[in-house]
């Protein structure tokens, strides 16, 4: 994986807990391109090693002399955000190059983009690519409340858009059936945000009809609406092991506590280094990396992600 040696250039403050930061190159040499909907990985020191953190660029194309991405503090993580709210500028960095798993088709004439929280980073991208191109969009935002919005002045000025604000009633928000409307043959829909909000997008537009090419979405955060975890059962088929994986730990973790040497680098679900395939069972994606053509392949991530299934069989 190419790593980019970059240095901060800007931060700036545009919510209580969301920072803007410029990433130029530190050599001053060309950063590789990317198209809108990509996402670098900053390499962030916790505890004994480096460990990778995805985040969004949220520029358009046309300006690739810099990265930027926005960073939301968030109170429960492994210390992530943490570091890189600490960040100053004229901070060296470690970034690895644009890699993009959700893609704007353009094979479409029209485009549906919804975002929710911080899940706006990558749309904003597409906004700003799609306006740039002069190619039809509509563009929805939601929040709790409009000075949680990072990016509110400059999207309340897009002419596709709309700013929810449901003060945290779920039912004072996006009329999503509304929003959504009938499918088109030439529209795709685009949403990224938490999975609560992705789940009802997704669910209100197959009971629309729309078809799942048609659908794109991105979970942007390792968020699991505060599901509890159960254990199962994990067999090792080409280890010719069983082993028990308990609410407290992942498939990664009793793999190394049984000996095994598994091959991973970020244990958060951002890299894909660990991906293993499914054989039996039936599985509850958590990683951010993975597409859906990748789900549907059986790739599965071992690092966080877990059963639905009492027992979920991996070639490993």
């Amino acid at each position: 994986m190419t790593k980019l040696q970059m240095r901060v250039e800007r931060i700036d403050a545009l919510t209580p807990t969301i920072r803007r930061l410029l990433l130029v190159s530190a050599s001053g040499t060309p950063l590789p391109s990317f198209s809108a909907g990509a996402h670098v990985g900053l390499q962030v020191p916790l505890g004994e090693r480096m460990q990778r953190r995805a985040y969004s660029l949220v520029n358009s194309t046309d300006h690739a002399h810099h990265y930027e991405i926005a960073v939301q503090l968030e109170p429960n993580s492994s210390g992530g955000s943490s570091w890189v709210h600490q960040l100053r500028v004229g901070a060296a960095v470690e970034v690895s190059a644009p890699r993009n798993d959700f893609p704007l088709d353009d094979s479409a004439h029209r485009y549906l983009l919804i975002a929710g929280g911080i899940g706006i980073t990558p749309i904003l991208s597409m906004a700003r690519t799609l306006q740039k191109a002069g190619k039809s969009y509509a563009l929805h935002y939601a929040a709790r409340e409009a000075a949680l919005m990072a990016y509110r002045d400059e999207i309340a000025c897009m002419a596709g858009a709309t700013c929810w604000l449901d003060g945290g009633d779920a039912s004072r928000g996006m009329p999503l059936a509304q929003t959504i409307g009938a499918p088109e043959p030439s529209r795709h829909l685009y949403v990224c945000g938490p999975r609560g909000l992705i789940d009802a997008v997704l669910r209100q537009a197959q009971a629309s009809g729309w078809v799942a090419g048609q659908l794109h979405s991105e979970l942007f955060a390792v968020s699991h609406d505060g599901a509890a975890a159960t254990a199962f059962e994990v067999e090792l088929k080409a280890s010719k092991l069983t082993l028990s994986v308990p609410p407290d730990k992942t498939i990664l973790d009793v793999m190394i506590d049984a000996g095994l040497d598994p091959l991973f680098d970020c244990r958060r679900g951002d890299c894909g280094v660990c991906t293993a395939q499914i054989v039996d069972g039936e599985p509850e994606h958590r990683d951010i990396c993975l597409s859906a053509a990748d789900r549907a392949r059986g790739d599965f991530c071992p690092c966080v992600s877990r059963a639905k299934s009492a027992r979920l069989v991996l070639d490993l």
